[in-house]
């Protein structure tokens, strides 16, 4: 086999991640056990910075998987494929990580077929292990491989959820968004946006939240934060940008749209 270069799959440059709690601490527990961790919370609350930033403090190559329904599970772990020299296996993510003992991180896992991820099952036990079905080979996973897979529960549905076999193969942890003060020192810190820009920006998304459920299936992320935030730096208004970001990509519908547009108005003045 190939030798696989590690570093290609290193997080180069220390993230930029503000912890809210122990939730460091927690995975570098789990990390040094080796099980597999499940973080959950909402769309952009900073999951897969966190992923990303914790490989960085470990040391450890990341190897991430967007899932999605299209996805099999020869996307995973590796099919044949044939060239001008013939039939030759190709890795996928999983097998390449289990291999070389990097953090596989397979993002929105419940977006990926069942039949999908049940293969990731004899990786998450005392096996440690992943069938290679089509080649005839068992993979032993690396003493440092580790499997990391997050969700939003908030698109939970009887179509879209993991099984309880799969669920209790894992450790799990809560993300949520920042407290606002601490949301807007992060926004501040991510974009170099001035602070009391960044208090206003927060107070928008904290009114879009709570309307969460009564007409929006989601609250504003803080990565739409960012974004309107960058948009302010770029030259845009404050209210053309918290359009932009923060209204815009989250509802189509006019009445929702309406209220938002007057909060940005109310934190911001006319």
């Amino acid at each position: 086999m190939t030798e696989i270069d590690l570093e290609q799959y290193k997080v180069a440059e220390e993230p930029f991640y503000h912890p809210h709690g122990n939730e460091v601490a927690q995975y570098e527990a789990a990390y040094a056990a080796r099980l597999p961790v499940m973080i959950k919370g909402p769309t952009g609350c900073g999951k897969s910075r966190f992923v990303e930033y914790m490989a960085w403090k470990l040391g450890r190559p990341l190897i991430t998987v967007a899932c999605n329904e299209d996805m099999t599970a020869a996307d995973l772990v590796g099919r044949y494929l044939l060239d001008a020299e013939g039939t030759r296996w190709l890795d996928g993510p999983l097998t390449t990580a289990a291999r070389i003992g990097a953090i596989c991180y397979l993002d929105e896992v419940v977006e990926a077929r069942q039949d999908t991820t049940v293969v990731i099952h004899p990786l998450t036990d005392h096996r440690r292990t992943l069938p290679l079905d089509k080649k005839g080979e068992v993979v032993k996973a690396h003493p440092d491989f580790q499997l990391v897979i997050s969700y939003n529960p908030g698109y939970q549905s009887l179509m879209k959820d993991l099984k309880q076999s799969t669920k209790q193969r894992f450790v799990a942890m809560d993300f949520d968004y920042a407290p606002a003060e601490e949301e807007a020192q992060i926004l501040a810190a991510e974009t170099g946006i001035d602070a009391d820009t960044a208090q206003k920006l927060v107070k928008v998304a904290e009114a879009a939240r709570k309307l969460k459920g009564h007409g929006l299936d989601e609250g504003i992320s803080t990565r739409l934060l960012v974004y309107a935030a960058n948009l302010i730096k770029g030259g845009i208004s404050v209210q053309e940008a918290a359009q932009m970001a923060l209204v815009r990509p989250i509802t189509d519908d006019a009445d929702i749209r309406e209220t938002l547009d007057r909060a940005i108005e109310a934190v911001f003045g006319a």
